[in-house]
């Protein structure tokens, strides 16, 4: 199954979308999000994805209470720890531990945002990703990363 990730989208609207387009391009099973959305009305282009997605919050979302209301649940308190496709995958939005959770060897997929740079290694056994930022907030380069959970491999793809 091929995934979709993405991270610090910061209400920057014509690049979400973007993100998303190429989500449906790629056929991905399942999208997750790794936190700063920001605003509710960004999660309105959720609705455009034809998969599932999942996702925490992070430390710029402001409204969490309509946060959770428009994404109709899909957002969660981090760290969140889940299965899919027999693969354990965790997903925070800050970096500090990282390391150690990837060095744990309980997880095959360690996920995570926040630096806005992409990130994608293995620690052990565990493939760890970070999408970059789809903002370009920070960096001026907008990426997310398409991950197929089989293969535990992840490539980084530019949107601008």
């Amino acid at each position: 199954m091929l995934i979709g990730i993405m991270s610090d989208t910061h209400d920057n609207i014509p690049l979400v979308k973007k993100a998303i387009e190429i989500f449906n391009e790629k056929r991905v099973g399942y999208v997750i999000h790794a936190g700063d959305y920001t605003s509710p009305f960004t999660l309105k282009l959720f609705k455009e994805l034809q998969c599932k997605y999942i996702g925490i919050f992070g430390n710029n979302d402001g409204d969490k209470l309509l946060l959770l209301e428009s994404a109709e649940g899909n957002i969660r308190n981090q760290p969140y720890i889940f299965t899919l496709r027999d693969r354990r995958i965790v997903v925070m939005h800050e970096h500090h531990v990282v390391d150690a959770l990837a060095d744990s060897g309980h997880f095959d997929l360690v996920i995570y945002g926040h630096t806005h740079k992409a990130d994608v290694r293995k620690v052990k056994n565990t493939l760890v990703v970070n999408p970059g930022e789809v903002s370009t907030y920070l960096y001026g380069k907008s990426t997310v990363a398409l991950v197929d959970l089989e293969k535990l491999e992840a490539e980084i793809v530019e949107l601008n």
